[in-house]
């Protein structure tokens, strides 16, 4: 995209998410604010369309403190109001109340770390959704298209919001974007990351790069298509409402 072509996006997400938004009847937009990259593309879209009613939620849930720090760095600069809610606390009292669930398979079962990990999400979306109910605000996602087609993403956790501005866009079409709207070169330059252990990147979780993911999805040669068509259809149920079962 050249430098108008952004200009010109920026402009067209912005009002599309306003129009979006009032049209379901909501005043304004929160959004949870991570420290990456695609959060602070939203970030910057939200206040864009509601310069007086956006909300970004920092959730830290044992998260890195680097993080936190790139949060509050967008916030800042960005200029929009902020909630801190730490999740620490409940993530861990689930996980107690779920011990005698994991006896056992500490050892035996490698899934579960991500198991453990996929609740974290799902606690940030409770919160989101509270703060949008108490404000009468709609939840704004941060998938991008690159993750959103393969199913990188938690169900009902950070899958789960009222409109994604993002999920039409591959992963470099972000990076561009968020040029324009000159998110710090801190957050540009960081690994993608779903922070949801130490040391998680999402190119070393998928296996893939995102400019594999990216190639495919624009409709040019990738070395993964293969990886990628499969992922794509193992995460159906992902993008989908549940079925319902029709009485004959």
């Amino acid at each position: 995209m050249k430098m108008s072509d952004e200009r010109t996006l920026a402009a067209e997400l912005t009002s599309w998410l306003k129009e979006q938004v009032e049209a379901s009847g909501g005043k304004g937009a929160v959004f949870g604010l991570s420290g990456g990259l695609d959060s602070a593309v939203v970030a910057a879209l939200c206040r864009r369309a509601f310069a007086e009613n956006c909300l970004g939620v920092i959730m830290p849930c044992h998260s890195s403190p680097e993080d936190h720090e790139d949060a509050e760095l967008v916030a800042s600069k960005l200029r929009f109001p902020v909630r801190r809610v730490n999740l620490d606390a409940p993530y861990d009292k689930i996980l107690e109340s779920l011990a005698d669930e994991e006896e056992g398979k500490l050892s035996t079962d490698d899934s579960l770390k991500l198991v453990r990990a996929n609740i974290k999400p799902r606690l940030r979306m409770i919160v989101l959704y509270y703060f949008a109910a108490l404000y009468h605000y709609r939840v704004i996602g941060t998938s991008n298209k690159s993750e959103y087609r393969i199913g990188y993403f938690t169900k009902h956790g950070d899958g789960a919001c009222d409109f994604l501005p993002l999920a039409d866009l591959v992963k470099k079409e972000v990076y561009r974007l968020a040029r324009y709207l000159e998110i710090p070169e801190r957050v540009l330059n960081k690994p993608p990351s779903g922070g949801l252990w130490s040391g998680q990147t999402d190119e070393e979780e998928l296996g893939l790069s995102y400019a594999q993911i990216d190639s495919y999805l624009l409709g040019e040669k990738s070395s993964a298509a293969d990886r990628i068509q499969l992922l794509e259809v193992n995460s159906v149920h992902k993008r989908s409402l549940p079925k319902i079962f029709k009485l004959s």
